[in-house]
């Protein structure tokens, strides 16, 4: 979303990770982490994990957004309705931050505000904990979750945070601190976005199952960008932006046309937003794409929404760095308007200028396409790199689908949209472009070194722009789910065991062994039993 400006004995334990060694070939390690991410069911977020104190809640996932906020039972707004960090739990980690009167108040491009107080408490993401880490506890909201959500994990630059400029103590965002104080392999984190529950976030490391080729992920600098008015006489890194080269449709090549030609070198800046359903550029340049698909109209100049012929094949790309990065129809499309049900809502829509002279938003259809990796960059050493890994094969030519695949698609992808369209032409707006909101008398320049508000420099860089070695990178592999052992006895018998990996159940929004009664709760217990595993280990005498 952009923002407007149970414990076990140890014999189980020491068991599950030996067995998590042999399946993974890894070892474990506590300085990086790989956790599940869900496509929530509105199709609108991706959400994760997370245990604040001694609470586990569901956090939507949010690149464009730096600080860390969670509904609090103090909320009886109806957006509120979802689990929440109980106050009345009084936490232990729990540290008030000047009587819990800093004020948090976060706001976002959507017009949807929460507000709340700044406090501390202990935040563990998979197996990577902080301290003391400052976030905001939510009184009031009306932004709405689906899946019992309960709030959002920022994972911008800390200069995004509206914490840190408070008065709070250690209000550096969550992954900035682990960066800063040197507790992850590398200062990243990944990101595979799926349709369903498999896709992962990593910190510290690459998913090593996604990325099986370190040398054809395609590295871009980061955008740094210019001071607001009297904030200070330097640029620094905001926001997860790259300079956007082109925009095809069917290899005919759209030049972006940005805004702000003079502020940003003529160039065109996209923002990486995990927290993004859609894609959104600007009119001049999502006009000229869409007159490149036969049949396309406008057909809401409020929202900026075109729509393309079901049975298009165009196929569409984003070029970065000299690298094109293709969307299928079935990654583009939006669904069929139930009206006209033979021409469907297609991304990217239209928005007026934005004064920070970011003109494209690329968000969950783009990041599908790719493994998205975002290094935070080293104070004095390395500036911050995305990096794109392509899910498809980029070393045969792209065959684009054929329109029985892309009905097949949205037939079973139930992707029918509720509407009728106007059934005359619509002229394209010409929006107002605002004034620039930052200082240009000082200069933003790509790759730029800074030297503070990154990652310690006690990191070795591994992605200077003039010594790139992202095959030294870490990667971490997933403990599996399910895992097949062949075993032969010494009378050369085989027996093949499936085992299935523990997992513990958790209640979202309560402590374990507290209710909000104060009545003891039943600790959360193993909820599926590695009977195949421990045969297994049994067999091979590992236990």
């Amino acid at each position: 979303m952009r923002r407007r400006l149970v414990s076990t004995g140890s014999n189980r334990l020491q068991s599950r990770q030996t067995l998590e060694g042999i399946v993974t070939n890894l070892p474990p390690t506590d300085n990086s982490t790989i956790l599940p991410v869900t496509f929530a069911s509105d199709r609108q977020t991706y959400y994760a994990l997370a245990e604040v104190g001694k609470v586990s809640l569901r956090l939507s996932l949010d690149t464009a957004s730096a600080d860390l906020w969670l509904v609090s039972s103090a909320c009886t707004s109806s957006a509120c309705n979802v689990p929440k960090y109980p106050l009345a739990f009084e936490s232990p980690t729990f540290v008030s931050v000047n009587s819990n009167a800093t004020v948090f108040n976060v706001s976002y491009a959507d017009s949807t505000s929460a507000q709340g107080f700044v406090a501390q408490e202990t935040v563990t993401i998979g197996n990577l904990t902080v301290a003391n880490q400052a976030l905001g506890l939510v009184t009031s909201s009306d932004v709405r979750f689906t899946d019992e959500v309960s709030g959002v994990f920022g994972l911008g630059f800390p200069r995004l945070s509206s914490i840190a400029s408070s008065a709070a103590v250690n209000a550096t965002p969550y992954f900035a601190t682990l960066a800063q104080q040197g507790q992850l392999d590398y200062p990243l984190f990944g990101l595979s976005l799926t349709r369903d529950n498999s896709g992962t976030l990593s910190l510290g490391a690459i998913d090593g199952t996604v990325v099986t080729n370190r040398s054809l992920i395609e590295w871009n600098e980061v955008v740094p960008f210019a001071p607001f008015a009297a904030e200070s006489n330097t640029s620094s890194y905001l926001q997860w932006a790259l300079v956007l080269s082109g925009v095809s449709v069917n290899g005919t090549l759209v030049t972006p046309e940005p805004t702000y030609p003079a502020q940003t070198l003529n160039s065109s800046l996209a923002l990486l937003d995990v927290g993004t359903a859609g894609i959104y550029g600007p009119y001049q340049d999502v006009l000229r794409i869409f007159s490149l698909i036969s049949g396309a109209r406008l057909v809401d100049d409020g929202t900026g929404q075109w729509v393309v012929p079901c049975d298009t094949e165009e196929t569409m790309a984003f070029n970065f760095g000299g690298q094109d990065f293709v969307l299928q129809p079935t990654d583009y499309l939006i669904g069929p308007a139930s009206g006209n049900p033979n021409l469907c809502l297609s991304w990217p829509r239209a928005n007026p200028p934005s004064s920070d002279g970011i003109d494209w938003q690329l968000g969950s259809p783009f990041l599908r396409t790719v493994y998205s990796i975002y290094s935070f960059g080293i104070n004095s050493k390395e500036s911050p790199m995305i990096g794109f890994y392509p899910r498809a094969n980029t070393t045969a030519p792209v065959v684009p689908e054929s329109a029985a695949e892309v009905a097949s698609f949205l037939a079973s992808y139930s992707a029918t949209v509720a509407t009728t369209l106007p059934n005359f032409l619509l002229a394209t707006p010409s929006p107002t472009v605002p004034p620039y909101t930052f200082n240009t008398s000082v200069p933003a320049t790509r790759g730029e070194l800074v030297q503070s508000g990154l990652a310690t420099s006690t990191y070795k860089p591994l992605l200077a722009s003039k010594h790139t070695n992202a095959t030294a990178l870490p990667a971490i592999t997933p403990s599996p789910t399910v895992a097949t052992f062949i075993l032969t006895d010494t009378s050369g018998h085989t027996l093949t065991s499936v085992s299935t990996a523990p997992q513990i159940s958790v209640t979202l929004g309560v402590p374990e062994g507290w209710s909000v009664s104060g009545a003891p709760r039943a600790r959360a217990e193993w909820t599926a039993v590695a009977a195949g595993a421990c045969a297994a280990a049994l067999a091979w005498g590992i236990l």
